[in-house]
């Protein structure tokens, strides 16, 4: 193992004893006093099976097979949500063939961030987060289940699932993918004819055929954003099966992986012989895959703010220091649109998961030995499906790139580090996905421009008072402020800035996540400008200072001077489109590095000890 990869897994685990041993003592009490229900009176059982068949009913009640809990994200309106119209029924009857059963435990809300980009719905979907996380815990409350399948892909759908799942971590727990939508029109001629219809040069006719085409049919959408990245850190900590991720729907494939998650799931049931409950697999060093793998392949921003809430479900304290202490040594092994030309179903051709994480592991970066659901480890799953006479089967994974402009192995990466990096000074910490920024625009030193609403950039750029270096600051889009929206509306018209040859930048307390392109934007600035960080004393004119290769965000103002500004006042808080149900959640919500989650407070850290040489020993020693 490389010793800095030892060494973050080491930190992560001496800083999160505390929170750790309770996590573990709570579902340790779980598992010895269950209510199970087998445990409930007769009238208890009765309404938990009065929906059912007689012939499940049956089943149920004799106590001795698995009934499997379901709690899915279906909504036919979200092309990634949509294929699980059916999957209820069709996991069903996988498990009678084993003579099981299965019951939607409940369904959770999944919103798009496509939808709501840019619109006043986005300010609830950090939030929606926390919301499925408890929709998923009031959904196996009723105690009727020896595991869980959860149906979810997207943004903020999989860590919610995740997080409520983990508290019931006593229960073995598999996700169920639904697979990519077919390549449509390249995201690279997407995205230029976004930036001709904000130069004007396109009607909004024609922007629409091109957004049409490109997002097309049911599946995820193509490109490398937080909905995809979530599917490869599931598959890197172990959570679903191997090389599942980036199987089209409504495949013969497809349909055969959905089964066979099924069956896998009984298998493993806590009334089971080979019962692995989820908090047997989750750990420090599952996270710590998930990290890497999304480093490698240049994933969503996102995942540095859902890892960390995630990690705290299961009693594990993450940081930004780790992000960027790995970043330093994982090299980037895959070029995905944002980051590349080629979409997430060239990935999967090119080799997928299997070839990515074999290369990982063998190069020392990623924890062979890590417990997964499908298997004894991770490095023994590396692994991928396919079918023979239309019976599933598994081989090994490709061990050379099918396409090295789009895969390549741990000793010739496309670069030396991994794609998200932390920046500090005197504004605070933030995030920079630097993967798909071109190297002349990693550093910059400009003027700024401030706005405190994502739509005065339009105003701004429309009467030509953009046409220069400027470094624009979007105050008060943090957690606390307004939900911490996306704010890719901004970045189509700096895109056109820097094509025009001005060096541009963005810096905000708001979020940006997987489709971060070519413009280098400082996000998730912490403290944000609503709790009285410096980002919101920043006036027109002062000198921003962005250097990612020295990790440096500085604003050229004397400190004095910076501390003896007024603060300016934060805009009104609107409570339309819902808005209004999430104040308790604005006001309990932790900054943006302790997750943005409004579940969990602050946590309570053991110290972490000065880094030593014998470290990386201490902790092999510990780990085993």
């Amino acid at each position: 193992m490389h010793p800095e990869v030892l060494r973050v897994t080491h930190d992560i685990a001496t800083r999160s004893r505390t929170l750790r041993n309770q996590y573990r003592r709570d579902i340790e009490k779980m598992a010895s006093q269950p209510v199970h229900r087998s445990q409930l009176s007769c009238g208890n059982l009765a309404h938990g099976v009065a929906a059912c068949g007689e012939e499940d009913k049956s089943v149920i009640k004799m106590m001795d097979s698995a009934n499997v809990g379901i709690v899915t994200a279906y909504n036919d309106m979200l092309s990634a949500h949509a294929p699980y119209a059916g999957y209820p029924d069709q996991i069903k009857a996988a498990l009678k063939k084993m003579g099981c059963t299965a019951q939607v435990a409940g369904g959770v809300p999944a919103m798009c961030d496509g939808v709501t980009q840019g619109q006043p719905g986005m300010e609830l979907s950090l939030f929606s987060r926390d919301v499925i996380a408890q929709a998923t815990a009031v959904s196996l409350s009723h105690q009727m289940f020896d595991a869980v399948l959860m149906l979810g892909i997207c943004d903020k759908i999989v860590p919610g699932l995740l997080m409520g799942a983990l508290q019931f971590g006593h229960l073995p727990a598999l996700f169920i993918p639904a697979g990519p939508m077919t390549s449509g029109l390249s995201n690279k001629e997407k995205v230029r004819v976004r930036q001709l219809y904000a130069e004007g040069k396109v009607d909004r006719a024609a922007l629409l055929e091109a957004e049409m085409a490109s997002y097309h049919g049911q599946g995820t959408c193509t490109f490398y954003g937080t909905a995809n990245s979530n599917q490869m850190v599931l598959e890197a900590m172990g959570l679903q099966l191997p090389g599942s991720a980036f199987v089209n729907p409504y495949t013969p494939l497809r349909d055969a992986l959905t089964n066979a998650a099924a069956e896998h799931v009984a298998k493993i049931a806590r009334n089971g012989r080979l019962s692995l409950p989820l908090a047997e697999v989750v750990d420090e060093r599952s996270f710590v895959n998930g990290m890497v793998a999304l480093l490698a392949s240049g994933g969503s921003t996102n995942l540095c703010i859902h890892l960390i809430a995630i990690a705290r479900a299961a009693g594990l304290v993450l940081n930004w220091s780790d992000f960027d202490a790995l970043s330093k040594v994982v090299p980037l092994l895959t070029r995905i649109y944002p980051n590349g030309s080629a979409d997430i179903n060239h990935f999967q051709a090119a080799g997928g998961t299997g070839l990515l994480f074999s290369e990982l592991i063998q190069a020392g970066l990623m924890h062979g030995d890590a417990r997964v659901c499908f298997g004894e480890s991770l490095e023994a799953a590396s692994l991928e499906p396919c079918l023979h006479e239309g019976v599933l089967q598994w081989r090994s994974a490709p061990t050379q790139s099918l396409d090295p402009e789009v895969i390549r192995p741990a000793h010739d990466p496309f670069a030396p580090e991994g794609g998200i990096r932390l920046l500090q000074g005197n504004l605070g910490r933030s995030l920079i996905k630097s993967s798909a920024v071109s190297p002349e625009h990693l550093k910059i030193e400009a003027q700024a421009v401030v706005i405190s609403h994502q739509d005065e950039l339009k105003s701004l750029f429309d009467r030509g008072e953009l046409n220069k270096d400027c470094v624009i600051v979007a105050r008060f889009q943090g957690p606390c402020a307004n939900g911490m929206p996306e704010l890719h509306k901004l970045m189509p018209i700096l895109g056109v800035l820097q094509d025009r040859g001005h060096a541009v930048a963005l810096v905000t307390d708001g979020r940006l996540s997987g489709a971060s392109g070519k413009v280098p934007a400082a996000i998730h600035v912490t403290p944000e400008a609503a709790t009285g960080g410096a980002i919101g004393r920043i006036q027109d004119g002062d000198v921003i200072s962005l250097d990612v290769a020295s990790g440096q965000l500085s604003l050229s103002v004397d400190e004095a001077l910076l501390a003896s500004r007024a603060a300016v006042d934060q805009p009104t808080e609107e409570h339309t489109v819902g808005r209004g149900l999430f104040v308790l959640n604005r006001e309990a919500v932790t900054d943006a590095e302790c997750g943005g989650c409004s579940l969990f407070g602050p946590p309570t850290l053991d110290p972490t000890p000065v880094q030593e040489t014998t470290r990386a020993v201490a902790y092999e020693h510990c780990a085993s």
